[in-house]
């Protein structure tokens, strides 16, 4: 196993910013923060907070947006992802009930360059769509397809995948992930393939499987490692999964996430991981990811997006979420990797 060197810079830590359970997506240099919740249960608004991703400064800008027309409601536990610069964002929970938020296929999408929201409807009203959930994935492959996977729907979880066209304006049902169903997991998409790992099926983390999807086979495969923190990450739930490329080799990079549930369920934390790890897709092997001085404390329920290194770096933004003490965290953090 290789060790990969990386470099902690914490960028803002503002009230504002205090939250879990929110999306960040990176457009322009720029982290676009939206929904979350401070107290249990009680998203916060739908505002978004904007935070310049400079290192060069003293401090971080950090402005916040308010909706302006046709916009989401707030929700926590949604999930987004970034395709031509333009944010799309799939269901969560809301409303008095902090139910799925069923919106019927739609995707809201957000344009910073224009400041407008948009709602997205299917182009057939009559087709299948993907049911309302909370604790989902989203990715892209970069042209013109979002898949959204897996969470939590009124009742138990889910392993379904689906694809949408964002020119076709179409969804369609593809092959499950397999067992079992599960919330708080983390896909990525990378050299034409997307890849699943970890999340949370009732009862307890899951860890030790990289599923992988081929989507011009419509099928999966599995990829097992130990899951023992030596040799390859814990099991883990409310992580994340970014792919990222370092001097032109392709790794996946999980971080942080909680290792063992609250016994109070969502009203509590459990056990928070601090750990970075780096598979090396083509090698199929993981790598330890270690920074010498400050570093961000163990966190589940948070966000993060790949940003632009710089001299082969790769690069990852890092905000908020759920601390071992159960408060909500406020930072805003890059992490540089360097091969």
């Amino acid at each position: 196993m290789s060790i990969i060197a990386a470099e902690w810079t914490c960028l803002a830590s503002t009230a504002r910013l205090q939250r879990s359970s929110q999306t960040i997506s990176v457009v322009a240099n720029k982290v676009w923060i939206f929904g979350g919740e401070v107290q249990p249960r009680q998203p916060v608004d739908n505002r978004l907070d904007v935070v310049e991703l400079s290192k060069a400064a003293a401090s971080a800008c950090v402005r916040t947006i308010s909706a302006q027309g046709e916009a989401p409601i707030p929700r926590v536990g949604s999930a987004s992802t970034v395709l031509s610069d333009i944010i799309y964002f799939f269901s969560g929970r809301g409303g008095v009930a902090m139910a799925p938020i069923a919106e019927k296929g739609h995707l809201w999408s957000y344009k910073p360059s224009t400041a407008q929201w948009s709602l997205i409807s299917p182009a057939d009203g009559t087709a299948p769509f993907p049911a309302a959930r909370s604790y989902h994935a989203m990715t892209n492959d970069g042209a013109s397809t979002i898949y959204v996977h897996a969470g939590c729907p009124e009742s138990g979880r889910l392993s379904d995948l689906w694809s949408f066209d964002v020119n076709t304006k179409s969804w369609k049902s593809l092959a499950a992930a397999p067992d079992p169903p599960r919330g708080g997991t983390s896909i990525a998409y990378c050299t034409g393939k997307l890849y699943r790992m970890n999340g949370f099926d009732g009862e307890q983390e899951q860890g030790g499987n990289l599923d992988v999807y081929d989507p011009s086979q419509d099928s999966w495969s599995t990829v097992t490692y130990p899951a023992d923190g030596e040799n390859g990450p814990e099991a883990r739930s409310v992580g994340t999964l970014l792919a990222l490329q370092l001097n032109h080799k392709h790794f996946l990079v999980t971080l942080f996430g909680e290792h063992d549930p609250s016994a109070h369920g969502h009203a509590g934390a459990g056990k928070m991981l601090g750990n970075v790890w780096a598979y090396d897709v083509a090698a199929e092997s993981w790598n330890k990811v270690e920074a010498a001085g400050e570093w961000p404390q163990p966190r589940g329920w948070f966000d993060a997006d790949v940003m632009n290194g710089i001299e082969g770096k790769g690069a990852i933004v890092v905000h908020g979420g759920l601390a071992e003490d159960n408060s909500r965290l406020k930072d805003v953090w890059i992490i540089e990797l360097d091969p």
